[in-house]
């Protein structure tokens, strides 16, 4: 037999199986995705069609992460700390971490109190899974971040949406919240300032959770990650109630205050024996948070704060000049966020929908920007657009917005 024919006889013999259909776990189907992501995708397909794009879809600071911060992590690669840290994360941001909750937030805290993950998601999904099951319930805000819908429904719990109410400023009515309380439920999500309306809690309302809450043994996850970002009046918390404390979960990342989104940083600081289950969370996902970031996050809390405040102060000024140009549109009226850097704009009297509009700017007037119904239900009739750009492309979106809506 000739060997030459040898291969032609293989693939007679070894053909490609067809294709099986996937199946996937029922649960992947309680999985969501993140608008925000999908429509910059659909704005970078455009540009690559050369249309001009003013991007005001995705929360990302457009200040570079500080010099300081970026010095510490080259640092750090130079020393040796490119190998696996301990899964809850190394001593020296824990105890950084430690320090500066204790300074912002008035509590003790120690660092076996603190778990390092890489970005804010993790503190999210790590919560939900380490204390929510099938058949339990987690209040969360309405509209509100994404993941915590999607991550609740993942876990096999029920989401149950508390909503935030335009005219309180998106806070929302804790006689609600109370009335949602069931003895089924095992987590309630807090988050102020808040993505997407702005919106901040006051103390009161802090006070009034406590009451409904009471003696149930209920957790508090507070997702604080604009908590350095507020324009009006105080940040508060439940980590410092007293009543609270002990069963919040408080979690931050170094990714809006410090533009350090890329570099994948959080941490969530909780009671030391759940703190223990958090970490055998990381230890099973991620391993561990990037080592050479976390000394990069050392510097960013320690290190000068002041580019901190520039960002906020520059925030705040882009806020008002925004806020007050999107209430002369007509058919826009919009709260003033106190915090954050989102303009969620209730735009109803234009009689489009929150996704129709969404679409027709991006398309037609070049405008990317997200439907509030991307945060659930209770964003239906908004819009959210990201603040976190140049004052030149603010005035450069509300051209276009005022030209499109005048047509």
């Amino acid at each position: 037999m000739s060997t030459a024919t040898i291969p032609n006889q293989a693939a007679e013999t070894m053909k490609k199986p067809s294709l099986q259909p996937l199946r996937l776990a029922p649960r992947m189907s309680r999985l969501g995705g993140e608008a925000a992501f999908e429509t910059l995708a659909r704005a970078r397909a455009l540009e690559a069609k050369g249309r001009t794009i003013v991007h005001l879809e995705i929360g990302e600071p457009d200040f570079e992460t500080p010099a300081h911060v970026c010095e510490a992590a080259i640092g750090a690669i130079r020393d040796g700390y490119t190998h696996y840290s301990p899964s809850a994360g190394l001593a020296e941001l824990r105890a950084a971490v430690a320090q500066e909750i204790t300074r912002s937030h008035g509590v003790a805290v120690d660092p076996s109190e603190v778990v390092i993950v890489p970005g804010g998601k993790p503190s999210v999904f790590y919560a939900i899974m380490a204390l929510a099951a099938a058949g339990d319930e987690v209040i969360y805000p309405n509209p509100g971040y994404p993941a915590y819908e999607s991550v609740a429904g993942f876990s096999g719990a029920t989401p149950v949406p508390i909503q935030l109410r335009e005219e309180m400023d998106f806070r929302f009515d804790v006689n609600e919240l109370a009335d949602k309380i069931t003895d089924r439920t095992r987590l309630i999500i807090l988050n102020s300032p808040h993505n997407p309306t702005g919106g901040v809690l006051t103390q009161q309302d802090i006070n009034d959770i406590a009451t409904a809450i009471g003696d149930r043994n209920i957790m508090i996850l507070s997702d604080e990650i604009y908590g350095k970002l507020i324009f009006d009046g105080t940040h508060v918390s439940p980590f410092n109630h007293p009543a609270l404390h002990d069963r919040t979960i408080f979690m931050d990342a170094f990714s809006k205050a410090y533009a350090m989104t890329g570099w994948r940083l959080g941490y969530a600081v909780m009671r030391p024996d759940l703190a223990k289950h958090f970490s055998r969370l990381v230890t099973n996902t991620v391993s561990c948070s990037t080592s050479f970031s976390q000394i990069a996050g050392v510097q960013a809390l320690m290190g000068d704060q002041s580019q901190v405040e520039t960002m906020r102060s520059q925030f705040q000024r882009r806020r008002d000049y925004f806020i007050d140009a999107l209430n002369q549109i007509p058919g826009f009226s919009c709260r003033l966020p106190k915090g954050a850097f989102y303009a969620f704009p209730n735009i109803t009297a234009t009689g489009y929908t929150d996704k129709e509009l969404a679409e027709k700017l991006l398309d037609q007037a070049g405008v990317a920007c997200l439907p509030g119904t991307a945060f659930g239900e209770y964003g239906a009739g908004h819009l959210r657009f990201s603040i976190a750009n140049s004052m030149e492309n603010l005035e450069l979106a509300v051209e276009r917005i005022q030209g499109f809506v005048k047509k």
